[in-house]
């Protein structure tokens, strides 16, 4: 039987496919608690991102009535329209949701983001989702366990960094429970993790120059043993992280995400600072 007429077959589930990254949940204990934490409400919009074989995807159908979810592996799409009908209403978007403009999908109506997502592509799908924080209430994601420690980290701790101080910028983070590998098929070799990020209101940000913000943080992040004055030396000197109000000698892993914007607003409000050509804000994110 080919790939394509063996996918349309009655109760077939695909198998996952590594080089997708796809590890599909089975424990049913751990959907129920995500489905609790998600908690849909009436008028919800709910988009999930990777919905595999639906293990996540008929819980919140049964719950919430509809859903739309976003899937790159066209295996996928057949079993999981014919498996919703017993569920709810379902509609699928086939595309890599790195393509997806979440912006136009809210239609000014925020949506409300869910997902098991693809370890090889946490990262990206993360900043994606934030460049459109706009239009989005919540997001509740599965990632393996030491990004999801690394998202939540407070300054001084050894896993806070550059990851931690990007989303924080954005969004309230918050770990919510730890998934072992056997909740999943093929079990992963590593601890998986659930997260819930809110965006903060535009209002709240307060970050006046988005690019610049970026490069200090990755800059600062860059060296980690070096201090502030050091590791920003192409970008300012030590008397101006003086006068944002910061200690030069100190390093970045001490400085609350509230600096790092009080440090690149003050540049941006004095000019000092070069266009920059290095590498986007998302791109290997630590």
């Amino acid at each position: 039987m080919t790939g394509t007429a063996k996918s349309h077959a009655k109760g077939f589930k695909p198998e996952a496919k590594k080089h997708l990254g796809q590890h599909f949940l089975h424990d049913q204990g751990i959907i129920a608690m995500i489905v609790h934490a998600v908690d849909p409400k009436p008028g919800d919009r709910l988009v999930e991102i990777g919905p595999g074989q639906g293990a996540i995807t008929f819980p919140l159908l049964d719950r919430h009535g509809e859903l739309t979810v976003i899937e790159f592996d066209r295996d996928l799409i057949f079993p999981l329209s014919e498996g919703a009908r017993a569920h709810g209403t379902l509609e699928v978007i086939h595309r890599d949701v790195l393509t997806v403009d979440f912006s136009a999908l809210a239609n000014e109506s925020p949506i409300r983001l869910v997902g098991n997502l693809p370890y090889n592509l946490s990262s990206p799908i993360l900043f994606h989702a934030l460049d459109h924080a706009g239009s989005i209430v919540d997001m509740h994601f599965m990632l393996q366990k030491e990004v999801v420690d690394r998202m939540a980290a407070g300054p001084g701790s050894k896993v806070y960094g550059r990851l931690s101080v990007m989303l924080q910028a954005y969004c309230q983070v918050i770990a919510l429970f730890d998934v072992p590998p056997g909740a999943f098929r093929p079990p992963p070799k590593v601890d998986s993790a659930v997260v819930r990020m809110i965006p903060h209101p535009p209002g709240k940000i307060g970050i006046d120059d988005r690019a610049l913000f970026a490069r200090v943080v990755r800059d600062a992040f860059g060296q980690r043993r070096k201090t502030l004055r050091n590791a920003l030396s192409r970008i300012c000197e030590g008397a101006a992280i003086e006068a944002a109000g910061l200690r030069p000698d100190a390093r970045a892993e001490q400085i609350e995400v509230a600096d790092f914007v009080a440090l690149a607003n003050w540049l941006t409000a004095n000019a000092q600072v070069e266009a920059d050509t290095g590498e986007d804000a998302a791109d290997n994110a630590d």
